[in-house]
């Protein structure tokens, strides 16, 4: 039984691990996904001062770009949206496999104490069969003086 339990909790402990990884994955990825978005606006900025100071060369192209930057930034900004919606579901389901880790642990160390108990009250009860016997045998010898 006892080896069953600390299996399970490796199990879990294993699990809580790959669901923690994965938090960390998705929030590294939106992360970057951020990043893009920050260089874009950057970029974006710098393109914008050029075209003012060129209104004959490339602010002739700027709409264009403009129009593609403004589509590739409502793009980022969505897949951020999504990437919050998934990092919280992400979030649950590690709390959930925290929470069940938890159980099996609280189980296993109330498992380990009725043991330790177990074996404290077997002590007692040899103890007291020894100083029973000990109290036998001096009263043996007194009544034999």
């Amino acid at each position: 039984m006892a080896a069953n339990m600390k299996s399970l909790i490796r199990l879990h402990e294993w699990n809580v691990d790959e669901k923690q990884r994965k938090v960390g994955e998705l929030s590294r990825l939106q992360a970057e996904l951020e990043d893009q978005l920050n260089g874009l606006n950057e970029s974006h900025i710098l393109e914008q001062a050029a075209a003012a100071a060129d209104p004959t060369g490339a602010g002739l192209t700027f709409p264009a770009y403009n129009e593609i930057v403004s589509q590739r930034r409502d793009n980022l900004k969505d897949s951020i949206l999504q990437m919050d919606t998934v990092i919280s579901y992400a979030r649950d389901e590690l709390s959930e496999s925290y929470a069940e880790l938890k159980k099996y642990e609280t189980v296993e160390k109330a498992r380990q104490l009725r043991h330790e108990q177990e074996e404290a009250r077997k002590e007692q009860v040899m103890m007291d069969e020894i100083a029973s016997n000990q109290f036998r045998r001096r009263n043996k010898k007194v009544k034999s003086a």
